[in-house]
């Protein structure tokens, strides 16, 4: 029956770090009914997207807050029952500009006068000829043959009329060895300048928030924003390195074709492959601290627990978001398969809540389901490392026989890569975790515990 009383429906505090909130989706509008605990609107924070449930049954009277604004946790976001008309609700004020100095007159500066240009030298006056010893003058074969010796006459010792170089003079001078001067090389007529293809034109940026045909504009979501922020500050801070192993997957395979059928019937819980990998990475763990750790600062914390984060796609490719596991290290294979299916649930029915994905200390992520078959994950700050699973493939192997002799057999294949941080981990060590870890998970007794 609805409520008479109007009942104020308020942004919620989604975790100690969330301090505001995006509305994206209104599920009911103003007139129409809602039941309690039935879900009254969408909303994104920076960790997680989660729908609000009515606090009440009734009419929903007045939405205050329209989609797309974000406001304050505690902001009054629509009231149901009661009587309309209460005003509505301002978004988050920006914090106004700080005042600019009024900026300074430009003073021009004060033009130097311009310096006297210095005197112009006398040009040279070309020499004049000596008119005593008659050397102005040569012969034309002379000339001739000083040109093609590359010969200045006027430094032959002429033996003619006054002084004046001769055929013979001229002959005797290049036969004697005198230096020879290189003739001048001609000068080639200058091309015309071609002028050259004018560049093409550089296309204007475009600016924030405009689209060029054929886009579509979005805008980016609190949880991409603080997927992108993240990530981002993730590899500015780690060192990231990528190590992989093939794991032959055959007893898996065969305890998981045993075990499903009971699962599903008894829990209603389909043991995954994922659930047998991160089951085997929380019993290796125990041995490899490190991979299980983190850098505070300058010290290295270490932990006797498992807070196991396990990567799950939002619908549509809207997100990627790492609920977490708590203590996983105390559960059996069937309370990882149940917590795994439960967590994912919530995830993609938006009923995860902030503390839901923090707190995380070793995180998996799994695209092998869409037939990825390797890759080098981003670690999720401020942990050490993420372990990725990848597609199961039917692959020829080399096996040992009965006998011990090599043959080719056909095996279901498995790659698991390990991304750490090589400030913390290095890589023998991340080897070696993953070589554990191939060893459990290829040795899997059907121990379902």
């Amino acid at each position: 029956m609805a409520t008479e009383t109007a009942v104020d429906v308020v942004m919620p505090q989604m975790g100690v770090s969330v301090s505001e909130g995006t509305i994206t989706k209104w599920l009911k509008q103003e007139g129409e009914q809602i039941e309690a605990d039935e879900p009254l609107l969408e909303i994104s924070t920076d960790k997680v997207d989660t729908e609000v449930p009515s606090p009440a049954s009734g009419t929903v009277t007045q939405i205050l807050v329209p989609e797309g604004a974000t406001v304050a946790v505690g902001t009054k976001l629509a009231q149901i029952g009661g009587a309309a008309g209460a005003p509505a609700a301002e978004p988050a004020p920006e914090p106004a500009p700080a005042e600019e100095a009024p900026a300074e007159e430009p003073v021009a500066a004060a033009e130097a006068p311009a310096a006297p240009a210095p005197p112009s030298a006398p040009a040279p006056e070309p020499a004049a000829a000596s008119s005593d010893n008659g050397r102005a003058f040569v012969s034309p074969v002379v000339a001739r043959i000083a040109s093609e010796h590359g010969v200045d006459p006027s430094a032959v010792p002429g033996t003619g009329k006054g002084g004046r170089v001769t055929k013979k003079d001229i002959l005797a001078f290049v036969e004697g060895g005198a230096p020879v001067q290189a003739a001048p090389a001609p000068t080639a007529p200058t091309a015309p300048a071609v002028p050259a293809p004018p560049a093409p034109p550089v296309p204007a940026p475009v600016a924030a928030g405009e689209t060029l045909p054929g886009e579509t504009l979005e805008p980016i979501t609190a949880m991409r924003r603080g997927i992108a922020d993240h990530m981002r500050r993730s590899l500015d801070t780690g060192a990231h390195v990528t190590s992989a192993i093939e794991v032959d997957m055959s007893r898996v395979v065969k305890t998981r074709e045993r075990l499903k059928r009971e699962y599903q019937a008894a829990y209603g819980v389909n043991p995954t492959y994922l659930a047998f990998v991160a089951k085997a990475s929380v019993e290796t763990l125990r041995d490899y601290p490190y991979v299980n750790a983190e850098m505070r600062g300058d010290s290295i914390v270490t932990r006797g627990f498992v807070n196991l984060g396990i990567a799950v796609e939002l619908a549509e490719g809207k997100g990627l978001i790492v609920p977490v596991i708590r203590n996983a290290e105390t559960m059996n294979l069937l309370g990882i398969a149940k917590a795994i299916a439960e967590i994912a649930n919530k995830a993609r029915n938006k009923q995860l809540v902030p503390d839901d994905v923090q707190g995380g200390t070793f995180t998996i992520t799994n695209p092998g389901g869409y037939g990825t078959f390797h890759g080098t994950p981003v670690i999720s700050q401020p942990q050490s490392a993420i372990l990725g699973t990848y597609a199961l493939v039917k692959r020829p192997w080399v096996i040992e026989d009965e006998l011990g002799d090599d043959v080719i057999a056909i095996r279901p294949l498995m790659n698991i890569t390990l991304t750490y941080d090589h400030r913390l981990v290095d890589g023998a060590y991340a080897g070696r975790f993953l070589r554990d870890l191939r060893e459990r998970l290829e040795g899997w007794e059907g121990d379902e515990s």
